[in-house]
């Protein structure tokens, strides 16, 4: 089975938790910092693309 066009995953600061929900895994980080190399790092692990929705949220898409 071919995942195609999905959210496999979303990354989002502390401060952003009640923006974020759904069935997908959510990985909370405390720095912008963070939420950015964790991104970088989910990206490349789950063969996805990162996109930043916002400042404070990224969501790993495959396409």
């Amino acid at each position: 089975m071919k995942m195609e066009k999905s959210i496999l995953a979303a990354i989002t600061t502390d401060q952003s938790r009640e923006r974020v929900g759904g069935g997908m895994p959510i990985f909370y980080c405390d720095t912008r910092e963070e939420l950015e190399m964790v991104a970088a790092n989910l990206e490349a692990i789950i063969d996805g693309i990162a996109h930043a929705l916002s400042k404070d949220l990224y969501i790993i898409v495959k396409h």
